[in-house]
């Protein structure tokens, strides 16, 4: 059986030992296409061969930027890797200038974009680019080369020898990509990973994951992050049938329809999901109701193991079978594992979920470690609710003095591209200095507790955590995104993004009548609604640490309007600055 040691031979590794007619699935024209291990190999090939005959040498870099996950793109990305290049995949919603910065920064040659609204923004800044040579499309363009058309031009094998001696060439301590993070502050950064970097991560994890040859997935958060991405090659190396969601907008039907065994999440779809199911639950009537919000408070004491004893089991195996067997069957039916990361999940949804039967297994991670450093397993006692689970297998884990997260194994970075200096910073004596603070507890789970960079000490000397207040006050339904203020001030206060449609929903039962959202958040009973979910939240916190005012914001949070990355993380500085009225309002009345 071939020896894993570089990302491209995962597909050689599948094809040898399961060879699936079902290897990728994506939707074209509203019918599922399938491709198998081999042609998967075989277009991937061609694609080598093609870069080749366009002059595509080793170490050159080309950028993959896909609005959905696609089969077009893992080709590409074993194609590009097999001629000793490097692939640069981008963020499709980030800025035209952030384009610019990245494809001039990285030196791309060659880009591959998804779509028309992806082929716009490149072509916005194709001026400010020179040394990108061409452009090719996945879809069907006018205007823009299509990707088949280098398909065509590797078609030909006879430079297939070229292909296996560049391959060859290939260490596993080689440059693979570069990922660019999207920063809170500042340019982004690009995280140099190595082929090993990312393969130690794969085979790490495939220890604390339960998939089983011949599951199904359904793959939809970006694939330029590095989570779903190495969660990609962990399916090729388990035999799990991958399916692309055609988009965020149509999760609910693609569950359905593909009925996946496991798929990765990110805690805000879980939030969203939950608040509809609860949402539905409001409108039912009499026993119905009274039996839905039994199971509910039930599920959010829900313990694994066993640990809440018989009686506990008795009910929840009641609840499951009249309330949570929907849940469960809304989401396709056959979910038995999510895997969440990108940001802390809240114990309240990994009680709930455990509880329907559908656990979700919480890790933790940065582009610049591969990204896992840590995961929950199920097995062997594995999983404990409000922790990223035990660190994995070849990786060290450190807790520095002031409680920082240290990190030093396989899965480190090379670096940051062309920066030498933030290099330096983060690094030293072979350890990553992630920017988490966290403790490890005497059964060895790793527990994080804030970004040390986000902690911030008011006027009175009090550490206040603002990741600990943000992830309490978004258990309301009524708030979408909160991020807490009061660097240097005499008190902790919030900026508030409402959660529009069920603030809209609730001021209609209310008779509140609003030309807008301005005028909505303005109203006397929305002010005083929001109090009392502010005063709720703050129980669960020390007197210094209690948000003590609010203002909310009359539009939502997006990452294209620059107040989120593209993982959904606050981009404090700009919120700040957007809202500096409303922040001077609290602090300089």
């Amino acid at each position: 059986m071939q020896t894993i040691t570089r990302l491209f031979d995962f597909p050689y590794f599948q094809l040898e030992k399961y060879n699936m007619d079902r290897a990728f699935a994506t939707k074209y024209d509203g019918k599922w296409t399938y491709t198998s291990s081999r042609e998967y190999l075989q277009k991937a090939n061609a694609v080598s061969r093609g870069l080749l005959r366009l002059g595509v040498a080793a170490d050159d870099k080309i950028a993959l930027i896909s609005m959905t996950n696609r089969t077009e793109w893992n080709i590409m990305d074993t194609g590009i890797l097999q001629v000793g290049a490097q692939d640069v995949p981008i963020y499709p919603t980030i800025s035209e200038d952030d384009y610019a910065y990245i494809l001039n920064h990285s030196g791309c040659t060659y880009c591959f974009v998804s779509c028309q609204e992806v082929l716009e923004k490149v072509e916005a800044i194709r001026g400010q680019v020179p040394r990108l040579k061409e452009v090719y499309s996945f879809d069907t363009l006018p205007g823009c080369k299509n990707w088949k058309e280098l398909l065509e031009i590797g078609a030909d094998d006879g430079n297939q020898q070229e292909v296996e001696a560049r391959k060859a060439a290939v260490k596993p301590g080689d440059l693979a990509t570069l990922i660019y993070t999207s920063g809170t502050t500042g340019r982004p950064k690009g995280v140099m990973l190595s082929h090993d970097n990312i393969v130690s991560n794969v085979l790490s994890s495939e220890e604390r994951v339960p998939f089983e040859q011949g599951g199904l997935s359904l793959s939809f958060l970006p694939v330029c992050h590095i989570f779903e991405r190495m969660i990609l090659y962990l399916y090729q190396y388990c035999g799990i049938s991958v399916h692309f969601a055609e988009g965020l907008d149509t999760i609910s039907e693609n569950l359905k329809e593909v009925k996946p065994n496991v798929m990765t999440v990110v805690p805000r779809l879980l939030e969203k999901v939950y608040d509809k199911i609860i949402a539905r639950g409001a409108d039912l009537t009499g026993v119905k109701k009274a039996l839905f919000f039994w199971a509910v408070e039930l599920g959010l004491k829900f313990e694994p193991y066993g640990a809440n004893g018989w009686w506990y089991g008795l009910r929840l195996s009641l609840a499951r079978k009249l309330i949570f067997s929907k849940w469960k069957e809304a989401l396709g039916g056959n979910l038995e594992t999510m895997v969440s990361g990108s940001a802390a999940l809240q114990p309240r949804l990994a009680r709930i979920f455990g509880a329907a039967g559908i656990p979700v297994m919480e890790g933790y991670g940065l582009t610049e470690t591969s990204p896992v450093i840590s995961v929950n397993d199920q097995r062997n006692r594995g999983w404990k609710i409000g922790t990223v689970g035990r660190i994995i297998p070849g990786v060290e884990v450190r807790i520095a003095e002031d409680g920082e997260i240290l990190c030093k194994g396989p899965n480190v970075m090379l670096g940051y591209y062309k920066d030498p200096e933030r290099t330096a910073e983060v690094l030293s004596d072979g350890f990553f200095h992630t920017g988490d603070i966290g403790e490890i507890d005497a059964d060895g789970f790793l527990r994080i507790t804030d970004r040390k960079k986000e902690m911030f000490k008011t006027s009175g000397g009090k550490y206040v955590a603002p990741q600990l207040l943000e992830n309490r006050f978004k258990q309301s339904r009524f708030i979408e995104q909160i991020m807490v203020v009061g660097e240097g001030e005499k008190m902790p206060a919030a900026l508030i993004q409402p959660n529009f449609d069920f603030l809209a929903e609730w001021a209609r039962r209310h008779e509140i009548n609003a030309s807008g959202n301005a005028e909505l958040i303005r109203d006397p009973k929305v002010q005083e609604r929001y109090q009392e979910e502010v005063e709720k939240a703050n129980e669960d916190f020390a007197r210094w640490e209690k948000v003590k005012q609010f203002r909310l914001t009359p539009d939502a949070w997006t990452v294209e309007d620059g107040h989120l990355t593209p993982t959904m993380k606050l981009k404090r500085k700009s919120i700040l600055e957007r809202y500096r009225d409303l922040y001077d309002d609290i602090y300089r009345q």
